[in-house]
């Protein structure tokens, strides 16, 4: 959900909720609450608080069955109105039917006990709307925060009761209340089978997500590199799974533009509670730039997830070689956190290759993981050491340091990432000492994005399916005549625009095309193209044979020439 959304969903919700204030209100001034009003505001505001009370609690079930996460953003809210009927119930009791007598409301709440199970269920809702805000959130922490708003259930149980022992006759309504509230409570003994679990097949591919998540923390690693800590904003596990190695995209509004970044999350797919990034501030850089110097603890950014086949969980060989560089750490962070979260038994080579002390990052972390883990096997080397306080390795990750380090290299899988300056020679010294192609496995690191693929029809002269990071992009051949984008299906041309993608133009032109996530992850904007080339930046709903009968992603592809599509 988009940040205007979410405001405007936060807005129908506060409006909407105050209507029956504003009703009961309105019914007053105009003398039409009946022969008792005293009586009849009392009974209304009592049953608007255990209606929004019910209301607070259906939004996690609802939320979790449906997938709607939007729902999440209502609860406070609910909760507030919940507090405000229950505390205007007990106003109007104390000043209009016991004068403000202090004395004799006791007198009557231990004369009728209905009373003191009412008050007991209000004393416990204060707590819970003092603590309603992201500031008292951050204060308390998420743990102590949701224990102390499991004082919801008390309310609401004293307030049915309360409801039930009121009524002298007819107890048909607060039954009804007893029943939702038994099922809403039930609800949440049941295990919640949408809990993400470390998955032990890397072939699994976990389920595509989208949705808010709140920045929990915001650690500073080095001088220019800070880690974001993510969570579910009503402190449940994380809504999605992820492989260690994988990356999730953050979609960020800047300067009134949407802005999407892909990012490897660092952190153990072992702890569900929570998934971080680590990122670096670029010089220039829009993205890396907005998340240093904007992004505050308690921020809402739409995330999608998980997405990337760079993936390592123990189960595919008995060892593993390690190789980053620079901020290229992160997903093999991941692998590695997970591996030793799982006290995986296998031999892990990891070899990290920074500029000098100050930039070499998680540097504590793993020197505690290496202390803790024998078969940890960790080097650190420097390239810019000269001056420094280092008496470890310097240099480049050379030949002579591969044979060293990892005994039978040749019969270990590797995973190297960093900037293509490191892994370009490092993959070709690999090659060199034996190691097949196939047991490397590789991701390139580019900042602000990932490297784009040129993807051409097979049975064009232009056809190719390489990665690159600077894929060149088809000119058409008409000259200086603007290039078109050409949807077969629904016989309808449009000039191409090379800074938007296909399904923006088919947006433009009217078109209704199927579309999710927008970020190349969920496959739903998948067409074939008929003819032309396009670069996209992500393509990881594309699977070999996807490619091969040259479909793509609308959300991703773009081109500065002639492209037909079927759509």
């Amino acid at each position: 959900m988009k940040e205007n959304d979410i405001r405007f969903t936060k807005l129908l919700v506060l409006v909407n909720a105050g209507v029956p204030l504003v009703l009961l209100a309105w019914d007053s001034v105009h003398h039409q609450l009946g022969a008792n009003p005293v009586n009849f505001i009392i009974l209304t505001t009592g049953m608007l608080a255990l209606v929004f009370l019910m209301l607070t609690l259906l939004v996690t079930p609802l939320r979790r069955i449906t997938g709607w996460n939007w729902l999440i953003f209502s609860r406070r809210t609910l909760g507030l109105y919940a507090f405000t009927y229950a505390s205007l119930h007990f106003l109007i009791f104390f000043s209009l039917d016991r004068s403000f007598s202090v004395s004799s409301t006791v007198h009557e709440m231990l004369r009728r006990k209905y009373l003191l199970v009412g008050i007991t269920g209000l004393l416990a809702m204060v707590p819970l709307a003092l603590t309603s805000t992201n500031a008292m959130i951050k204060r308390l922490g998420g743990k102590r925060w949701r224990a102390l708003h499991r004082l919801t259930y008390v309310a609401a149980i004293a307030g049915v009761i309360h409801y039930y022992m009121q009524v002298k006759a007819d107890v048909r309504k607060p039954l009804a209340f007893a029943a939702v509230l038994s099922i809403l409570l039930a609800y949440r003994l049941i295990p919640n089978r949408n809990r993400p679990k470390p998955s032990p097949d890397s072939t699994a591919k976990p389920k595509f997500w989208s949705g808010p998540l709140r920045i929990a923390r915001i650690v500073k690693e080095t001088p220019d590199v800070r880690t974001f800590r993510f969570v579910s904003p009503d402190g449940q596990p994380l809504p999605f799974q992820h492989l260690p190695g994988q990356y999730l995209i953050l979609s960020l509004q800047i300067d009134g533009k949407k802005v999407n970044r892909t990012y490897t999350i660092a952190s153990s797919p072992a702890r569900p509670d929570y998934c971080e990034v680590t990122v670096k501030r670029e010089e220039n850089g829009l993205a890396s730039g907005h998340l240093h110097e904007k992004l505050r603890e308690g921020d809402i950014i739409n995330v999608s997830a998980p997405a990337g086949r760079f993936t390592f969980d123990g189960s595919q060989s008995k060892s593993i070689v390690l190789i980053a560089g620079g901020v290229g750490i992160t997903p093999l962070m991941s692998i590695l956190r997970y591996l030793t979260d799982r006290s995986w038994q296998g031999d892990i080579h990891f070899l990290y290759c920074a500029k000098s002390p100050q930039d070499i990052i998680f540097r504590q972390e793993l020197a505690d993981l290496q202390k803790r883990f024998p078969n940890l096997h960790l080097h650190i080397t420097l390239t810019r050491a000269e001056g420094a306080d280092w008496n470890g390795p310097k240099g480049r990750i050379s030949a002579e340091v591969l044979k060293k380090i990892v005994p039978d290299l040749a019969t270990h899988p590797v995973y190297i990432c960093g900037p293509a300056s490191m892994m370009e020679p490092t993959i070709q010294l690999l090659h060199e000492l034996g190691v097949p192609a196939d047991q490397i496995k590789s991701e390139a690191f580019v900042a602000a994005k990932r490297a784009e693929a040129a993807v051409a029809p097979s049975d064009s002269p232009a056809a190719s399916t390489a990665v690159t990071s600077d894929a060149s992009p088809s000119i058409s051949p008409a000259g200086d005549s603007t290039p078109t984008l050409t949807f077969a299906r629904s016989a309808k041309s449009v000039p191409l625009a090379p800074e938007k993608t296909l399904l923006e133009l088919g947006e433009d032109a009217g078109l209704d095309l199927d579309y999710e996530c927008r970020s190349g992850i969920c496959g739903r904007c998948k067409a074939r193209m008929l003819a032309g080339s396009v670069t996209m930046e992500v393509q990881d709903a594309l699977d070999e044979t996807d490619k091969s009968k040259n479909y793509i992603l609308l959300c991703q592809a773009k081109s500065s020439g002639d492209v037909t599509i079927e759509a």
